[in-house]
């Protein structure tokens, strides 16, 4: 029975992870016609302003062309399942414009994904900014070491 399980946390990671890729992928080209099969109708998103955009908003700003990215990378991703529920954190870096604004940076990214039937779909997305820590959360060790 362990094993069984086992071996289905190990399917599901995989899916999780594909998905991820496959958002990635559909990000980076602002493909919103294979981005929306990706996601849940009741998608949040919660920019790294914290700013909230529906499904709607979210694919109207690749569809507007408002965003563009130049490039996109979905790293270092990690992968708990609980069921038909999953959740994956990852770092992204983009190259990006907003509206002719610079949108480039470094985000811890938590996507939020559920089963229903054999399918899964991201339900939500978390982004933070990955921050370089200031010169008083070094510590003294690492601050000898520059």
């Amino acid at each position: 029975m362990l094993m069984a399980m086992t071996h289905l946390t190990a399917v599901a990671t995989d899916q999780i992870v594909q998905l991820g890729q496959r958002w990635a992928a559909a990000e980076r080209s602002a493909d919103a016609d294979a981005l929306e099969p990706l996601l849940a109708d009741e998608f949040l998103l919660v920019g790294p302003l914290g700013f909230m955009l529906d499904k709607a908003q979210y694919l109207g700003s690749r569809r507007s062309g408002d965003l563009k990215h130049e490039s996109l990378l979905w790293e270092d991703v990690r992968v708990r399942v609980y069921g038909d529920a999953a959740v994956a954190v990852g770092s992204q870096t983009q190259r990006s414009m907003y509206q002719g604004r610079d949108a480039s940076g470094r985000f811890r990214v938590t996507q939020i994904a559920v089963r229903r039937g054999d399918r899964w779909s991201i339900v939500g997305l978390h982004y933070s900014p990955i921050a370089q820590p200031s010169e008083s959360a070094v510590s003294p060790s690492t601050a000898e070491a520059r």
